[in-house]
This record gives structure tokens, sequence and C-alpha cells, in this order.
């Protein structure tokens, strides 16, 4: 079985995050992405963040209909900061026999170097780097921190920058939603309309729920 890993606040859930998990489920097979919204991401501001249950229960909503996808709490049941890395065991030893791969954007890959046991985090699973049109995969394997660089290898027949652990690093070109969830909490603020930006049945929450209006 092939599991997804599809992480991050979600503060909200939007068409670009649900786009890029399907394209990279349908490129790679996937038999489901699963959505981990975190609990206290270490690099985000705790006051631009919605509630952990209003951050699930959104995702929940979102991908509602799409037997690929789903969704677990398990950052949020473990409580305070949210480790990918810690995410991925948890994965690992709930499902020993699947093939997991983390996905994650590029620019989270540029940052990579700052997350937790960030070298043990790369040995642990496969992972696909979305990535926005343009972007060459030699050159962003070349944006491997200095001190991992040596545990890959690129592979010109797979395309993809091979680990010492058996793991490959891909990267996927997604078609560019340009979306962004701060984008979406700015209009929420102003009183301006997310209408296609978002699922509706989404937006129906946030305005049932009063979310992002302060």
């Amino acid at each position: 079985m092939k599991i997804g890993i599809f992480g991050g606040t979600l503060n909200p859930i939007h068409f670009g995050h649900l786009r890029a998990a399907e394209e990279v489920r349908e490129a790679f097979g996937l038999d489901k992405v699963l959505f981990v919204p975190s609990a206290f991401p270490p690099h985000k501001r705790k006051e631009d963040l919605e509630s952990p249950f209003h951050r699930i229960e959104m995702t929940r909503i979102a991908i509602d209909g799409n037997p690929y996808f789903d969704y677990s709490d398990m950052e949020v049941r473990r409580g305070g900061f949210s480790y990918s890395v810690d995410t991925v065991e948890e994965v690992r030893k709930g499902l020993p026999d699947a093939e997991i791969h983390f996905i994650l954007g590029v620019d989270a890959f540029f940052e990579i170097e700052s997350w937790k046991d960030y070298r043990r985090f790369l040995s642990l699973c496969n992972f696909i780097i979305v990535t926005r049109p343009g972007y060459e995969k030699r050159s962003l394997g070349e944006s491997l921190p200095l001190e991992v660089r040596g545990d890959f290898c690129y592979d010109s027949a797979k395309g993809c920058y091979g680990h010492t652990s058996g793991h490959c690093l891909n990267f996927s070109e997604v078609t560019l939603l340009d979306i962004s969830s701060t984008e979406i909490r700015k209009r929420l603020k102003t009183g301006k309309s997310v209408k296609y930006l978002l699922p509706q049945k989404v937006e129906e929450y946030i305005k049932k729920n009063n979310l992002y209006k302060t």
C-alpha cells in the first residue's frame, strides 16, 4: 500500500492543497493521501493559527467524497509542537508494510535544514516535493543541505534522487493555483469574498463559526 502524507497547518485548507494532493496521488499511484493538520508548528505564529479542532473539521469537510483522501488528528493528539519526523515514525509503526511518501511544497523543502532531526527525517521515507512550473530537478537537488547531500545520488533513469536508505526524493510539477491560506485569511478579515478559493462547504463552515475575523 502506498501512502502519501500531506501535512501543514491547513489554515484553512484550500483548492491549492487539494489539487496538488490529487495530482501527486495520480502521478505516483498512491492508494491514499493522508492529510495531517498540525497542532502547533514551530515555524508559525500561534496568533495566526485557528484552533486545531476547526482546522481538522475544515479538512474533513474539504476531502469528503474523495475515496483516496483521508485525514488524521495524530499531531493534535500528541500535543505540543508538531514535528514531521515524529508523524512519519507514527505512521510507520501503524502501517509497517506501507510505502510512505511525505509530500511537501518546494518552499518548505528549501527550509528543510531548520526541521527537527532533518537528516534522520530524510532517511525515513520517500519524499515528493511539489514544485511550480519552471523548476529543474537537478538544480533543486543542489538545494539539499551540504550535510546530507552525500546521502543522495541522482538517478537519471528514474529522474529522482536516491537516498542511501533506499528511499527516493522526487520532484513533482503540479498545476499552479496561486492560492494561499494567508491571503484567504486576509480576505476574510476584511470581509472580501473567498468564493472559488476553497470548497463551498469549508467557506460555509468558516462563516458559521465566525473564523478568521480577528
